[in-house]
């Protein structure tokens, strides 16, 4: 079985900006099925596709499948049978040997950055970069399945 162990954090937005990082990527995501036990997942990262089922998060980690799909299915399928979508750009941004995903909303979700980074175990230890903040791993808001129909503008 596939497991995904993923942290999440904010990011300061001063330091993000002063950062030299990367050409980013554009994702438009959306979602087919989504409960608190398992989420369906179609994404279409610039070139590329894939759809993405993910099982129940448990501490910090949750079962992921993930399967390239060609680019025309994924645009169809995120334009019949999605419910709900959202858009982002992502930076990869590699720090003290490690991978960090940010995340730069747009839409209903614009102003809200989140820096993800995926572990071997729950336990593993990393440094952070200068430019995040508060961690935010349990807070189900900051999931993409809960964005795409909770946007990030709506929190007040």
């Amino acid at each position: 079985m596939a497991i995904e162990i993923e942290r999440k954090f904010l990011i300061d937005q001063e330091k993000w900006e002063q950062l030299e990082k990367p050409g980013p990527m554009h994702l438009r995501q959306g979602y087919i099925f989504s409960d608190e036990n398992k989420t369906i997942r179609v994404r279409v990262a610039d070139d590329q596709a894939y759809i993405t089922i993910k099982g129940s998060t448990t501490g910090m980690s949750r079962s992921e499948f993930e399967y390239r799909i060609p680019v025309a299915d994924a645009a169809q399928m995120l334009d019949s049978l999605a419910v709900s979508e959202l858009e982002k750009y992502r930076y990869n941004i590699a720090y003290a040997g490690k991978l960090w995903e940010v995340d730069v909303f747009l839409g209903h979700n614009e102003g809200l950055v989140v820096a993800e980074i995926e572990l071997d175990s729950e336990d593993e230890q990393f440094e952070l970069p200068p430019w995040v903040t508060t961690e935010v791993t349990g807070d189900k808001r900051y999931y993409n399945s809960k964005l795409s129909t909770n946007p990030f503008k709506s929190w007040g």
